[in-house]
């Protein structure tokens, strides 16, 4: 296992940087200029000297590994100082936003957490209750339970998070009254009335995200265990006498838990795709909200930033999806 680990992060090093070279190459010939929103009345030669100073003037490969050796040199030597206390990277040159004049980590890092609020809880709710809803609608296939929860699945499939966060702002904030249907991003837990409200306040948000997520893993989750509920160890088992619940929930559900265990670690950088526009919607001010201003300010290092931690993040789950079934499945040898 440990040779496979290795080996995989060796490959996954010429893959991001693929990854990261399309990415920059892409984003630099898009058509805009970070000038275009300066006043009219500011002199070609300001200008001129401005891009300078942002490294425009800077060949194309220079900027473009300027910006790998940020990435990965000069920021996780920052976020070192931080966690030792040091200060061995002060003074060395960072990535700037060009749009908040700051370091775009910095920035990120501001963000992070109310995505993280939102997100993280989203999916955690929508595995959980996705993964006994398709354990129960396979094993009692075609009941009432099962097409109940076909016809939420097919909800969560089909209505996008830009209408189903609209409705539910409708209903909940608007006619009912229940909830607020902005998310204030500057409350601050402090006690338990406090986190009361947070809780409240993400109620609508963690609400969408979970239905998308619960509707895809429930799905494969449900297929999964139906491929293997016919299976002939399956019959074996209850042969030698074993309890229902053990072939199930024992036998059954290792064996379905490999290919759901893929859609679970690919779709955690996915549901950051989902927030984006759900961020939109309530007003939470994150991850998702801050690449959307960045598009909308021709903001390339933080574009080029934040697409690239998605990339980075699809890497590293792809290898925790594969290392997991060398754990659920003892057949599987990587060695």
């Amino acid at each position: 296992m440990l040779t496979f680990i290795i080996r995989r992060l060796v490959l996954a090093v010429p893959t991001l940087l693929f990854i990261s070279l399309v990415l920059f190459l892409l984003l630099d010939l898009a058509p805009g200029d970070p000038m275009a929103q300066m006043p009219l009345t500011i002199p070609d030669e300001v200008k001129q000297k401005m891009r300078e100073a942002l490294g425009l003037g800077e060949p194309v490969h220079i900027r473009y590994f300027k910006w790998l050796y940020q990435f990965f040199v000069v920021e996780p030597g920052y976020f070192l100082d931080w966690l030792f206390g040091t200060n061995m990277m002060e003074g060395t040159q960072r990535v700037v936003s060009w749009q908040f004049r700051s370091p775009v980590f910095d920035i990120i890092v501001q963000r992070l957490p109310q995505t993280l609020w939102v997100v993280a809880l989203a999916y955690a709710v929508g595995v959980i209750i996705a993964i006994p809803i398709g354990i129960i609608s396979a094993y009692r296939q075609y009941s009432v339970f099962d097409q109940a929860g076909t016809l939420i699945s097919m909800i969560g499939f089909s209505v996008p998070p830009f209408f189903s966060g609209v409705v539910v702002i409708v209903i909940f904030a608007v006619k009912l009254e229940w909830l607020p249907s902005i998310y204030d991003t500057t409350h601050v837990v402090r006690d338990w009335e406090s986190f009361k409200v947070q809780l409240m306040q993400m109620i609508m948000p963690v609400m969408v995200l979970a239905l998308q997520t619960t509707a895809q893993i429930s799905r494969y989750m449900r297929s999964a265990m139906l491929d293997n509920l016919n299976q002939d160890y399956v019959r074996t088992a209850r042969a030698k006498g074993l309890s229902e619940w053990s072939v199930v929930m024992v036998h059954v559900l290792r064996n379905s838990m490999i290919p759901v265990v893929t859609v679970i670690a690919l779709g955690i950088p996915s549901i950051f795709g989902g927030a984006i526009i759900t961020e939109q919607v309530f007003k939470v001010n994150g991850i998702g909200q801050l690449l959307i201003t960045a598009i909308q300010a021709n903001d390339i290092p933080m574009v080029q930033t934040i697409t690239f931690i998605f990339a980075v993040l699809i890497v590293f789950f792809n290898l925790i999806a594969d290392v997991l079934y060398g754990v659920l499945d003892p057949r599987i040898r990587y060695d």
